[in-house]
């Protein structure tokens, strides 16, 4: 399983966001792992099974998700940075999304 995982769920219509595309990056910005929300709203591999403590960063590209939908957002991308600090535990990162808000929290 990835070290790091993440969901998104469209807050405003009740459901499982499916075509956000998503970048795990490390402190530097260079991109570790790519994928794509399925139908679910998950991505079930993103990134490598193992990471050293460090400062990561998720990119949510939003647009393309509302636009295919043809929605309004104000988000062209969500981007979330979080401390690593257990090299052991498993990180998943949900995002909450809605055109004109997001919020987020560290999942089990």
């Amino acid at each position: 399983m990835s070290h790091v995982t993440t969901h998104v769920l469209d807050a405003a219509l009740g459901r499982p966001a499916a075509g956000v595309a998503v970048d795990l990056a490390d402190a530097t910005g260079a991109v570790l792992a790519s994928g794509v929300t399925n139908d679910d709203g998950r991505v079930p591999e993103l990134g490598p099974d193992a990471l050293p403590v460090g400062v990561y960063r998720l990119v949510f590209h939003t647009a393309a998700y509302f636009e295919a939908a043809g929605r309004e957002a104000f988000w062209p991308r969500v981007v979330l940075d979080f401390d690593l600090v257990d090299e052991q535990a498993h990180y998943h990162v949900p995002l909450l999304l809605s055109p004109f808000a997001y919020s987020t929290y560290r999942g089990s």
